[in-house]
């Protein structure tokens, strides 16, 4: 698994804090103070993952995150200010993984973190071969990209977790504990919509159908249709 982490946090206590647990912990971190530099070092691929704060001096942390996603599928995980929902549902739309409230708990960073890099370590190691079709959308997990209509579709890597999971329970409800699991390497807690959001920016993304075809089933999960 490769665990090279950028933190891109202006509070020096803070940051320092962070950067010795992860390295205590067997990451190699990188740093930036603020957010041109943080952005210069992601898109130098000076990394495999970023921890990225909202609040930062000059740029923010979501402009940040747009400028990358413009450019890269590289995973973020987004520090915001604890119950700021806001900037949660933003982050998401622009196109962040997962997020952490601050003051946050290091080990839960670790544990974000570390199963955000196992799902993309899996994929890159099983089932290279496997181009599946399901409708109008081919998944090619060597390439951990997902194709409508002969086009690649500009997902995250949670985005990308997300829909492959459903695709492959094509027809079946999927329990939201299960796609939490399965997806986000968490367990799904009361309040947390984080699954949520990302089902949402995944309708946008896949086109505007009627009815969808990611289906709500009211009480258990998610279903997803194919289109005929």
């Amino acid at each position: 698994m490769q665990n090279r982490v950028l933190l891109v946090e202006d509070d020096e206590e803070l940051r320092e804090l962070l950067s010795r647990y992860l390295t205590n912990q067997g990451f190699t971190v990188r740093e930036a103070a603020n957010g041109r530099d943080g952005l210069s070092l992601a898109l130098g691929q000076h990394c495999d993952i970023v921890v990225l704060d909202i609040m930062l001096p000059d740029i923010s942390g979501l402009e940040v995150l747009r400028q990358l996603r413009a450019r890269t599928h590289l995973p973020v995980v987004l520090l915001t200010a604890r119950g700021d929902e806001t900037d949660r549902i933003v982050g998401f739309e622009v196109g962040a993984d997962d997020y952490i409230p601050k003051p946050c708990n290091p080990r839960e960073l670790i544990a974000r973190l570390q199963a955000l890099l196992r799902r993309v370590a899996w994929d890159q190691e099983v089932g290279l071969d496997e181009t599946r079709t399901y409708g109008d959308l081919r998944v090619e997990p060597v390439h951990r990209r997902i194709y409508q209509n002969d086009a690649v579709l500009d997902l995250t890597a949670t985005e990308y977790e997300v829909l492959q999971v459903l695709l492959a329970h094509a027809g079946s409800v999927v329990r939201k504990t299960d796609l939490m699991q399965w997806a986000l390497g968490r367990r799904l807690e009361a309040y947390d919509r984080t699954l949520d959001m990302h089902i949402s920016n995944l309708r946008k993304k896949l086109g505007n159908d009627d009815p969808p075809r990611i289906e709500t089933v009211r009480g258990l999960g998610y279903s997803y249709r194919v289109p005929v």
